[in-house]
């Protein structure tokens, strides 16, 4: 299951309102890649696919599919504003090490392909 924070959820809520889209969900997912061998990717999306897991929090429904939950199950999703910048964020208790952008991570027993960073 993944969670949402208070902030999170309303820059998602936000997102949708702007778009008039109340039917959206936030979609997070994992590529292959990143410095670190995994991405993190997230997307508004209205669409739920037969292997998603479908949770909600904080009012925003979040989708995940089956290949990505292993990965980032019992993550936690925060949207931060700071002077370097504003973005989501992904408390992931599966994440082994990382890179320092943030949105590359490794987890133990599962190699993504790792990838220079675009920073």
């Amino acid at each position: 299951m993944i969670t949402i924070t208070p902030e999170a959820a309303a820059k998602v809520q936000e997102l949708a309102a702007r778009d008039e889209r109340a039917d959206l969900a936030l979609r997070l997912f994992v590529t292959s890649g990143g410095c670190s061998g995994f991405s993190y990717g997230m997307t508004l999306d209205d669409e739920v696919n037969a292997d998603d897991d479908v949770s909600e929090d904080g009012g925003v429904k979040i989708l995940v599919d089956s290949d990505s939950l292993p990965y980032v199950n019992g993550s936690e999703v925060h949207y931060v504003e700071s002077m370097m910048g504003a973005g989501f964020v992904v408390n992931n208790p599966n994440a082994t090490g990382g890179c320092g952008c943030g949105q590359s991570f490794r987890t133990d027993g599962a190699s993504g392909q790792a990838r220079s960073c675009a920073h």
